[in-house]
């Protein structure tokens, strides 16, 4: 079976979580006045509910028939990684990858590219090299396939599952890993090089909780918003069995106090409380505000690479299991109003600033506990393009103690911040984001935008 997202054999993660307060109501129909459809119900929150899509099974009507009415965002299971996208070396196939592309678009979705650099899947060509010489050609890469969907794609896993399994949270080894511990960073400099309006997202399994292998890509993406290193948001497969680790919320929001979006990339749960656990899930990342979306690696059943597991929302002749309904209701619990998501030492609040004259806005997403902050600045394009952007800030009872995605000219008082390279450029409509941690309240900030 070719692969879909992983060659090593999965470790299920089981985990015991109460599931009392789960009654029948999660898996009954939605209530007549509800949103009908996955897509739907997920976007009256602001998020999407995709999926992963095979080339190969678009001409099956019950299968498109379902990817056109329920889901928002498709994820290409295999037709934009390395292997399929560039069989020889210099000479990119991009037919099926632009075939569920066009698809995704005609249906009205957005599409996650998935994957630029990943271990496996590599073209036998690459497989055989090391050294300057690979580091060149996954650079390469990186560059010709990002520019060629430039503007068509939302997000990218740049870079997927370089970390190992076990206890040391540490990197995997791989020809790509020993071309230099700095691989991911080069990774996401040349994709945003390429394409600056993609989110840029680093994705991996078996991180689903706080444990050693999500700490370690913790580590790496505290490390990269500190330095600058283009990095927007990062996925959490959630490959699962029976139940979903007990402090995935937790996990999700200490990631998005960094200043990343976070995504469930490829969900699917195995096992016999498949609906109260797919619930449960769904429930983590409405209770996060930076989740901003779950796609679940496949439709139905028989689509799934976990042959005979059944792990799906759909059964094999393309019906609604316990578990759609389960999700479905949960998606429509959701308040649409939510801008404000509280754990037990943090809050998040969202405010904006009118638009200036400047042809920009400024919002700010603040995250304060009671010692200090994190607050993720968005800058938004006006009705013309930016080449560059100052935003203001007002640390009346603050301290910055580390930044991200710009500079600033100080610590305290009216700090102004302006882009690094990567971000200068945004296109009339779009944004971008930088970041930063201060000491103190963060609360009276008052972001201000003007166009350089």
């Amino acid at each position: 079976m070719k692969l879909t997202s992983k060659s090593v054999a999965l470790v299920p993660i089981i985990v015991t979580v109460a599931t009392a307060a789960i009654g029948a109501t999660l898996i009954a129909p939605p209530a007549a006045n509800a949103a009908s459809t996955l897509g739907a119900a997920a976007a009256q929150s602001g998020r999407y509910y995709g999926t992963a899509v095979a080339a190969s099974k678009l001409g099956d009507s019950t299968y498109s028939n379902i990817l056109r009415t329920e889901f928002n965002m498709v994820t290409a299971e295999n037709e934009m990684k390395w292997d399929a996208t560039e069989p020889n070396r210099g000479q990119f196939n991009y037919s099926n990858g632009d075939r569920i592309l066009n698809t995704a678009v005609g249906n009205g979705s957005r599409v996650r590219g998935h994957a630029l650099l990943w271990y496996q899947q590599e073209p036998g060509w690459a497989q055989r090299m090391e050294g300057s010489d690979l580091r060149q050609a996954m650079m390469n890469h990186v560059t010709q396939v990002a520019t060629h969907y430039k503007g068509k794609i939302y997000a990218w896993d740049v870079v997927n599952e370089a970390f190992a399994d076990g206890n040391s949270g540490g990197r995997r080894d791989s020809n790509l890993q020993r071309t230099g511990n700095d691989w991911i960073e080069a990774a996401f400099r040349a994709a945003r090089a390429a394409d600056p309006a993609a989110k840029l997202c680093y994705n991996d399994y078996n991180t689903d909780g706080i444990n050693a292998k999500s700490t370690g890509v913790y580590n790496m993406v505290r490390d990269f918003k500190s330095r600058g290193v283009p990095i927007d948001c990062v996925g959490f497969q959630a490959h699962l069995t029976n139940n979903a680790p007990s402090d995935m919320r937790q996990n999700l929001q200490r990631f998005a106090d960094l200043g990343v979006d976070v995504q469930i990339t490829e969900l699917d749960i195995a096992g016999s409380n498949q609906a109260n656990a797919y619930a449960d899930v769904t429930r983590a990342c409405l209770a996060v505000t930076r989740c901003t979306g779950i796609t679940v690696w496949g439709i139905r059943d028989n689509d799934s690479w976990r042959t005979g597991e059944n792990p799906l929302l759909f059964t094999n002749s393309g019906a609604k299991k316990a578990a759609y309904n389960s999700v479905l209701a949960a998606l429509n619990s959701a308040d649409p109003g939510t801008t404000t998501t509280t754990t037990t030492t943090t809050t998040t609040t969202t405010t904006s600033n009118d638009p200036g004259t400047g042809g920009c806005t400024a919002t700010v997403s603040l995250n304060q506990w009671n010692e200090g902050f994190v607050a993720t600045i968005k800058v938004t394009a006006g009705s013309s393009a930016l080449s560059g952007w100052t935003v203001t800030t007002t640390l009346s009872s603050a301290t910055v103690t580390g930044s991200w995605s710009a500079n600033r000219s100080g610590n305290s008082g009216t700090v102004n911040w302006t882009n690094v390279d990567y971000n200068a450029s945004v296109p009339a409509g779009g944004s971008t984001e930088f970041g930063f941690q201060g000491s103190g309240s963060g609360s009276g900030l008052n972001p201000t935008c003007a166009a350089r």
